[in-house]
């Protein structure tokens, strides 16, 4: 029955499996760029960057507008049909058109399209340096998950051991070989044990958790990682020296090309503040026109006479003529449009004497953003080089743990053979042949420990050595 039982567990345990995603370190890091909200934000910046760059290409394009307006004037005016002054209620449309160009503006539209274009990639290389260091932090978030997952399954070695020692040790006693105190430090050791296998089951739980989070990920239950193998890697980076690194890095990291394409786009803006001092020169045109909806007299082609006065002497009447008009409606739409429209063009100069130094003022403050840039530029530099000492530093001393650790517990593997020997013969009491044993699983949880820490320590100095991590 009990083998059924287990039977039936073990396929419901391969089926959960089966169904559950393994994620590989590579996937992880890709799932991680790919849903990160601080490179959602980057990647905004990269948007708006382009879209700076449409503004500053748009300057050198001419600039076309069109207005119009429709006006109903009401008021004391002459009624042409009986002369009278009446309140009366006109109507007329104008519409407008001009276009304009900038010839000359100090090349501020010039150095504005440059400022975007060096705005863009530095934008590019911040978004690059932000995936290096969610790499990393993934990269170090995984490798404690697989550091936590080893040190879980070193504990359950270690206790499947103690429990064949107690067996054993119960025979011992049973065939005269041991005493029935010798039991009691093993069934503590034992207790010991589970507890720490307990321990070791949480913290790989919780990393694993933690690391489900950086992801974003909230199936907690269902996440799980890949089972790669992750030998010690060879690498020959301890023989460069860690001046030579720092200069590689120098070549090659995103922030640091981030700090330089900053530099250049605050000099640009100093270049752009400065155009403001210089004259400028626009060519434009303009065209308008008229309608009015008003009635308007006519002229009938006949001729009216009319008395102006008397010849003297003679009393003949002395006339003038003039053309007859008639009221008519207003002339049609169109034909209004081409006989009442006007053009003007021409050049602008416009030349700044005097703006209340905020022109000036504005150029000292980009100056100051100048410096204030390369000083964090200096300082973002001496922090790399400190950052690729300590790493240098960090990875030597994880190789010499990790050899000492490989040492210590091939010495201690070989004593806790011989005092499991000596302690099955009867030659040595349990307390001593604890102490040997946990000697051992202290050794052999230093080994994954150093093996993990190297190996992430050993990525990031060769991260900043250009290799890919």
């Amino acid at each position: 029955m009990k083998t059924v039982a287990s039977l039936l567990l073990s396929l419901t345990t391969l089926v959960l499996t089966a169904q559950t995603k393994a994620y590989t370190l590579e996937e992880c890091v890709l799932m991680a760029l790919d849903k990160n909200i601080s490179i959602k934000q980057s990647e905004l910046d990269i948007e708006n960057a382009e879209i700076d760059k449409e503004d500053a290409i748009g300057s050198f394009l001419p600039r076309v507008n069109a207005q119009s307006q429709h006006i109903w004037n009401n008021g004391l005016s002459q009624n042409i049909t009986n002369g009278l002054i009446e309140n009366l209620t006109t109507q007329f449309s104008s519409f407008g058109g001009n276009i304009g160009v900038t010839l000359f503006n100090g090349k501020q539209n010039i150095n504005q399209l440059s400022r975007a274009n060096l705005n863009l990639i530095a934008r590019q290389y911040q978004l690059d340096d932000m995936k290096d260091d969610i790499s990393l932090f993934v990269a170090n978030a995984y490798l404690q998950v697989m550091f936590n997952r080893e040190l879980a399954q070193v504990q359950r070695f270690q206790l499947e051991i103690t429990k064949e020692d107690l067996e054993r040790t119960k025979l011992r006693i049973q065939a005269g070989v041991l005493t029935q105190a010798d039991i009691f430090d093993i069934e503590a050791n034992l207790a010991s044990q589970e507890q720490a296998l307990v321990q070791a089951e949480n913290n790989y739980r919780l990393s694993l958790i933690s690391l489900a989070q950086l992801l974003l990920i909230t199936d907690y239950e269902n996440f799980q990682i890949a089972d790669e193998d992750f030998e010690i890697p060879f690498s020959d980076i301890l023989s460069q020296k860690p001046k030579e690194i720092y200069e590689k890095s120098l070549t090659i990291r995103n922030d640091i090309k981030l700090g330089v394409a900053n530099i250049e786009v605050a000099k640009k803006d100093i270049e752009i503040a400065k155009g403001a001092l210089m004259p400028s020169l626009t060519a434009f045109y303009n065209y308008n026109t008229r309608i009015s909806y008003s009635d308007r007299f006519v002229e009938t082609g006949n001729l009216i006479e009319t008395p102006i006065g008397f010849v003297k002497g003679t009393g003949e009447s002395v006339v003038t003529q003039f053309s007859e008009r008639a009221i008519a409606e207003p002339l049609s739409f169109g034909t209004q449009f081409g006989q009442n429209d006007g053009q003007s063009y021409g050049v602008s100069l416009n030349i700044p004497i005097f703006n209340g130094s905020s022109v000036r003022n504005n150029i000292k403050r980009r100056k100051l953003n100048l410096k204030r840039i390369e000083y964090q530029f200096e300082q973002t530099k001496l922090d790399l080089e400190n950052t690729v000492n300590q790493a240098y530093l960090n990875t030597q001393g994880a190789v010499k743990f990790f050899e000492a650790a490989e040492k210590t517990l091939k010495a201690r593997q070989e004593a806790f053979q011989i005092a499991q020997n000596r302690f099955e013969a009867g030659v040595m009491n349990s307390f001593d042949f604890i102490q040997a044993k946990q000697r051992y699983q202290i050794s052999a949880s230093d080994i994954v420990r150093a093996k993990f820490d190297y190996i992430f320590k050993l990525k990031v100095l060769e991260f900043y050595f250009g290799l890919k991590l």
